[in-house]
């Protein structure tokens, strides 16, 4: 059976011997047989589990965000909510279930690149491959930008750009001059340093800044504040994922792991700085995280004597929020805001 590693081993040869690490990222997420493509997902039963597969407490709270933009934008007939990077489609599940004051104007798209997940979106869900062109209200994209391919650099002697080969049956990093690239490098780092450009990324968010014409980005993610790559060690920020554990070197695995790069919000910022940075605890907060959780056990309280699925799932609230806000975990997550 054909798998991730003979596609990257196929672009190799193609390549004369080594493509970019960029090019193998691309290849060992989301190629024919990358690991999105090939099963890889968030969840209970997945690999990983992002705030939405907590439950759908952390839906109805991004539905007051959209409230928010809706009352900013004087509460147009029509609100698009798009949620890119969207998975299997549970925020967007989420969203269409929640009950909040734009619902009646709220227009939920999906947005995905891998056919496998879309095909699980729910019904009433616009499905789509490619962002909207013109959006007015909402975008949030959950755990995206972590997961956008990247050039690496090493230190060796002076910043060098990371390539893929092949050693036999395995994959192997060499070295070769640095493309030219506008992002700051540090001066200096110790040899073996690490250092990810995320150009990618940064197209990604000029794209949607263009395609919004009034309303609000939300990015939720792994971030780093400052470009301090160079100074940890690379594990710290360049991780894998395989059911629900770290997985192994980035070079292993191919196909069969997740990889992910914390986000620089210094290389955004060059597109446009956000408007706001906050953690995720603080975020949830502001759209009354507190109240839902308060609501939830009023009314398990009113029904506990008979429940009914809709009571346990208010009962469930308070486990939800201790989730999406514990600050070793979920809760540390940074929310990115840029507002048109």
């Amino acid at each position: 059976m054909r798998s991730a590693a003979d596609d990257v081993a196929d672009a190799v040869s193609r390549a004369g011997g080594a493509i970019r690490f960029d090019a193998f990222l691309e290849i060992a997420l989301y190629g024919p047989h990358g690991f999105y493509v090939a099963g890889g997902r968030a969840g209970r039963r997945g690999d990983y589990l992002t705030s939405p597969e907590v439950g759908p407490l952390f839906g109805e709270l991004v539905a007051r965000a959209a409230d928010r933009a809706w009352h900013a934008m004087g509460r147009p007939e029509r609100l698009d909510v798009v949620d890119v990077g969207a998975g299997p489609g549970t925020l967007a599940r989420s969203l269409a279930a929640a009950t909040h004051e734009a619902r009646s104007a709220a227009r939920i798209t999906a947005v995905e690149r891998t056919a496998s997940q879309r095909a699980a979106h729910p019904s009433g869900v616009a499905s789509t491959d490619t962002l909207p062109t013109e959006i007015r209200g909402l975008v949030i994209a959950n755990e995206l930008l972590d997961n956008v391919p990247f050039r690496l650099l090493v230190m060796d002697g002076g910043w060098r750009e990371a390539w893929v080969a092949r050693d036999g049956d395995r994959f192997v990093e060499i070295l070769r001059p640095a493309d030219s690239t506008d992002v700051p490098l540090p001066a200096r780092a110790p040899h073996g340093a690490r250092f990810p450009v995320q150009e990618r990324a940064a197209a990604w968010l000029a794209g949607v800044l263009a395609s919004l014409r009034e309303g609000v980005l939300v990015v939720v993610d792994y971030v780093r504040r400052d470009d301090d790559f160079a100074e940890r060690a690379w594990r710290d920020w360049l991780r894998t994922y395989a059911g629900h554990s770290r997985g192994g070197h980035y070079l292993g695995a191919v196909g069969r792991q997740d990889v992910t790069c914390e986000v620089s919000v210094a290389q955004l910022a060059v597109v446009r700085p956000p408007d706001r940075v906050l953690a995720q605890s603080e975020w949830l907060a502001e759209l009354g995280i507190d109240a839902l959780v308060e609501e939830g056990r009023r009314a398990w309280h009113a029904a506990a004597a008979r429940p009914d699925v809709a009571a346990v799932r208010m009962r469930s609230r308070a486990a939800e929020a201790a989730a999406l806000t514990d600050p070793a975990g979920l809760g540390a997550f940074t929310v990115l805001e840029w507002r048109v």
